[in-house]
């Protein structure tokens, strides 16, 4: 499992020209969920990713954590984080989990996101979705569940 975490000061899903979810300050999070990730995984990646302390305090140095900001957590699945390009030029998704299994392991890191005290949106899994942002830094940060 994968999440990729930007600290925007915005960002934005929009769907057939709608927007489904929206955030000012927090994270940007994009979720590639791997054939055979289970909740395990998603557990110890939503618990780094609650406690992360990535926005700058008075002195300028990384040490508020969302709660800090009072940010909130916008929520997209994405399974090209699982693109495999090693061989050609057209990217490969056979790690990436089935649409199923990734479907049902996306609402229940929402559903644990949602137990927090942090505001949450999300996009909307399998949709052709538009995903705008501001991100503050730049600042990106990868959690892979096989690294941790």
């Amino acid at each position: 499992m994968r999440f990729i975490i930007q600290r925007v000061t915005e960002a934005k899903v929009e769907v057939e020209g709608k927007t489904v979810g929206e955030i000012g300050t927090g994270f940007l999070v994009l979720i590639g969920i791997c054939e055979g990730d289970t909740e395990r995984e998603a557990d110890k990646l939503v618990k780094k990713l609650l406690g992360m302390r990535i926005f700058s305090d008075e002195n300028g140095k990384m040490n508020l954590s969302l709660a800090d900001v009072k940010g909130s957590l916008l929520l997209v699945s994405q399974f090209t984080l699982y693109a495999d390009c090693r061989k050609g030029n057209r990217p490969s998704f056979t790690h990436a989990a089935g649409p199923d299994s990734a479907n049902t392991l996306y609402e229940y890191i929402i559903a644990k996101c949602r137990e927090s005290e942090f505001p949450v949106s999300c996009g909307i899994f399998g949709a052709d979705m538009k995903v705008s942002l501001l991100n503050d830094g730049p600042f990106t940060v990868i959690l892979d569940s096989a690294e941790l």
